[in-house]
């Protein structure tokens, strides 16, 4: 199999269809483009009444060999929860790594953690450590635990369209800040000296800033009250994989103005420098909506401080169309991570 993330036809035929045993806690588990299972226990108030409490929870493991891959894995973990409709409130840690690292190592990955958890107001409430000969860089896994954003199930906001009042196949997609923030960041961070030989310090700067985008949860908490259908995180196989992600969880088609994709000029220099397409790179930071009234949504958006665009419309084919003027072209299947064909080592 190839680096990174695992086709759709191996997910299904390899995972997916090995997942059989079902329990009623469960109320929305693994899936194409499913990134947060939501749960339900029941909480006895007494004797003759109970409730149901509802909460989520999503992993993610980073294993690329930068400076900053535990920040990125605390952010991309409660991304996934932000994007179910629920608050992050805990973490977990699973940190592997290879023989031969000092403990210096480890105590750099805990302060980046921990940074990144104290910016969000979340604990880290256990976890497991241990070196392996079988790695060659740090596997970090984050398993966030989280809450439903909203006094109603908010979590469950992934149910069906008709429940909405809305036609899924007559929704805008709004896409909230810019593609390709996390690799821009990455890139920036650890290729500096090789991109100070064609850009300058400023613009270099500014994308080694975009850390600060990164979290998505004021967007999702103002998507929420907004009434939407869906949202989806986007991260590995930038937004063309995000978008392919959000059509099959939904299933219908999309049509997709490729103009209307925000980018910034940083990710596009930085893009241009290691022959990346921008489209295509991780995009931690940005959020994809699915709403009855995008430009509404928008607006409230930017009322927040959080810029965002209608990119396109759900529809009733299969067909996943990208539209650039008079070209047309098809989505495919999510592909591996562009930000994978530059070398770190």
């Amino acid at each position: 199999m190839k680096t990174g993330k695992i086709s759709e036809n191996v997910l299904k035929r390899s995972v997916l269809k090995n997942i059989n045993t079902k329990r009623k806690e469960v109320i929305k588990g693994a899936g194409i483009g499913s990134d947060c299972a939501f749960f339900q226990c029941e909480d006895f108030v007494s004797h003759e009444e109970r409730t149901h409490k509802y909460f989520a929870a999503s992993s993610e493991t980073v294993t690329l060999p930068v400076r900053d891959a535990g920040t990125m894995a605390v952010f991309s973990a409660v991304n996934n929860l932000a994007a179910g409709g629920s608050e992050c409130f805990a973490i977990m840690i699973c940190l592997v790594l290879p023989e031969r690292s000092e403990e210096v190592l480890l105590q750099e990955l805990m302060r980046q953690i921990e940074n990144a958890c104290a910016e969000l107001a979340i604990q880290i409430a256990g976890g497991h450590t241990e070196v392996s000969s079988g790695v060659i860089n740090p596997v970090i896994t984050v398993t966030a635990l989280g809450k439903p954003i909203t006094d109603e199930a908010g979590a469950l906001i992934q149910t069906h369209a008709s429940e909405k009042g809305a036609s899924i196949t007559d929704l805008d997609i709004v896409m909230t800040k810019w593609i390709g923030l996390e690799g821009t960041m990455i890139l920036a961070r650890e290729k500096e000296k090789e991109l100070l030989t064609r850009y300058p310090l400023p613009l270099i700067k500014a994308a080694q800033g975009f850390e600060k985008y990164l979290p998505i949860l004021p967007e999702a908490a103002t998507a929420l009250k907004s009434g939407v259908y869906t949202m989806h995180d986007i991260r590995n196989g930038g937004v063309f994989g995000g978008l392919w992600e959000l059509s099959r969880s939904m299933g219908v088609g999309l049509s997709i103005d490729l103009k209307k994709i925000p980018v910034k000029q940083e990710t596009i220099e930085i893009c241009e420098f290691y022959d990346l397409n921008p489209y295509e790179l991780l995009s931690g930071g940005s959020l994809l909506i699915a709403a009855s009234d995008g430009e509404e949504l928008v607006e409230g958006l930017k009322e927040t401080g959080v810029s965002a665009a209608v990119i396109g419309k759900t529809t009733g084919s299969n067909d996943k169309i990208i539209r650039n003027e008079e070209e047309v072209r098809f989505l495919e299947p999510t592909k591996p991570d562009e930000i994978l064909k530059v070398s770190f080592s």
